[in-house]
């Protein structure tokens, strides 16, 4: 028996209701793990409200994408990878890049494999970014106010797909196409 409930409009917590209805207006549907998240209006409405600002960086759309994959591709969420591989695909990113951002390995445009690396770095050292690490994301044409844009991406996502596991978020079938498993 599962322990979380997806939800619709009706079922949800009614602080969840509005954010429910938001996201089923933006996709179109409701996705599940938004159905899932919807247990706790408050992280549901938390992570909608993180999103929103980092869509509001001064990152490009290609450029939170990079951060969303090196988050998710972490944390091994395949619901956020295969969701943000349609929106790389929405974007125009060429298949190589989409491959690589997928697979964790280095991309092929150097301005996007600085971000990359430095997403990883402020994962993997917990915001403890060696002077290096930093210098390099920053002569990499990045601004110091990016790092912390990169901060706000990785807050957001993380607790997107922490919850995604944690619920153990199915892939809804508009997703299908996107899939993805974990390298072994």
């Amino acid at each position: 028996m599962p322990v979380f409930t997806a939800h619709t409009a009706d079922t949800a917590p009614a602080a969840a209701r509005r954010a429910i209805e938001g996201v089923r207006g933006r996709f179109g549907w409701l996705p599940t793990p938004v159905a899932l998240l919807a247990e706790s209006p408050q992280l549901l409405t938390g992570f909608l409200a993180a999103n929103a600002g980092f869509e509001q960086t001064d990152l490009t759309p290609l450029e939170r994408e990079v951060v969303v994959l090196a988050v998710a591709t972490t944390n091994e969420c395949h619901v956020c990878v295969a969701l943000h591989t349609g929106t790389l695909a929405r974007l125009g990113a060429s298949a190589e890049l989409i491959t690589a951002l997928r697979a964790g390995t280095a991309l092929p445009e150097p301005r996007l494999e600085a971000l990359r690396r430095f997403t990883l770095a402020v994962l993997d050292q917990r915001g403890a970014v060696p002077d290096d690490e930093l210098d390099d994301f920053l002569s990499a044409g990045y601004q110091p106010r990016h790092a912390l844009d990169v901060v706000l991406g990785i807050g957001a996502y993380t607790m997107s797909t922490l919850a995604n596991r944690l619920t153990r978020a199915p892939l809804d079938p508009p997703l299908a196409a996107h899939a993805w498993t974990p390298a072994a």
